[in-house]
């Protein structure tokens, strides 16, 4: 797969963060209208759906026979795990904590990365992880994130959520060079997206579901956009630099949805906003910055 230009990978790092950072108060304002477990299915089956076009003239790059437990594995992990833990957690926890929990995502995949796909890691990638993880922390309690009742159930299901994100990310990271880029999220979105959607059928009712204009169109962007095109996005930029820096610029998608909740929805604009940010950005810096002394150190040696 070709590599991306510094200018390719910024530009696909800021769409997919503005759109998985639209996805959290779009996706609360969507489940007003749709219980959530047939919500999670419909969302991603209709993403599937959708890339199914573009993937069916790719026919011959599929390898069903030989690839099929890739694309059920990557369905499992990525999607009905970790949607379905996400949609089943948010019942026992406020939405600020949830996403607090889950977005520790960053700093397992590059712990992850390290132990299993021999990436690099140092103590300032280290603290970057742990220093990311703190802000968004820090962000959701100035949002009311830590507010209300925490339960272990709740906390059990978040981890759970950003668990398995992070053994899909991996996962497929490992696995990318064998199947074909498009017809792996085309297949982890339709396996996963059906599988929930019958278990939603089984558990809630389609008569409970509200159709107008507005729902329909947050759940056809959400669908397509935040789904469809998000996690093609998301694979490729894992699949054209180190897994641990590229999700580490995921810590900004909480900063996002809590920007847009200050803008639209008339939430405050705190303190805890502005220092959680900061700790993101040098979380960024840190992770993603260059040891000059370990190159210069280092060329000596590799020359003959």
């Amino acid at each position: 797969m070709p590599s991306l230009s510094k200018s390719q990978t910024a530009f696909l790092i800021t769409f997919l963060v503005v759109v998985w950072g639209i996805n959290w108060p779009m996706t609360k304002f969507a489940l007003n209208y749709m219980p959530p477990v047939l919500f999670s299915g419909t969302r991603t089956l209709i993403g599937g759906l959708f890339l199914l076009a573009i993937a069916i003239p790719r026919w011959k790059k599929l390898h069903f026979r030989r690839t099929w437990p890739i694309y059920f594995i990557s369905a499992l992990v990525n999607v009905t795990l970790y949607y379905g833990l996400q949609t089943v957690g948010l019942n026992y926890l406020p939405s600020g904590l949830f996403s607090a929990i889950v977005f520790l995502q960053p700093v397992l995949v590059g712990l992850f990365s390290w132990m299993w796909l021999g990436e690099s890691m140092n103590g300032m990638k280290l603290v970057g992880l742990l220093l990311g993880f703190v802000g968004v922390g820090v962000i959701s309690s100035g949002a009311g994130g830590l507010s209300g009742h925490i339960s272990a159930p709740g906390v059990l299901l978040a981890l759970g959520s950003a668990l398995s994100w992070a053994l899909g990310t991996i996962y497929v990271k490992k696995v990318s060079a064998g199947v074909d880029p498009i017809w792996l999220v085309t297949l982890q979105l339709i396996i996963g997206g059906a599988f929930m959607t019958a278990a939603g059928s089984g558990v809630e009712n389609w008569s409970d579901v509200e159709w107008n204009a507005a729902f329909i169109g947050s759940l056809l962007f959400i669908s397509v956009l935040v789904i469809a095109i998000g996690w093609l996005v998301f694979y490729k930029l894992m699949d054209s630099g180190e897994a641990g820096k590229m999700a580490s610029f995921t810590f900004l998608i909480p900063v996002v949805a809590i920007l847009i909740g200050t803008l639209f929805l008339h939430e405050p604009f705190t303190l805890s906003l502005l220092a959680g940010l900061g700790c993101i950005l040098v979380s960024i810096y840190f992770v993603n910055s260059k040891r000059e002394s370990a190159k210069v150190a280092a060329s000596p040696a590799s020359q003959p």
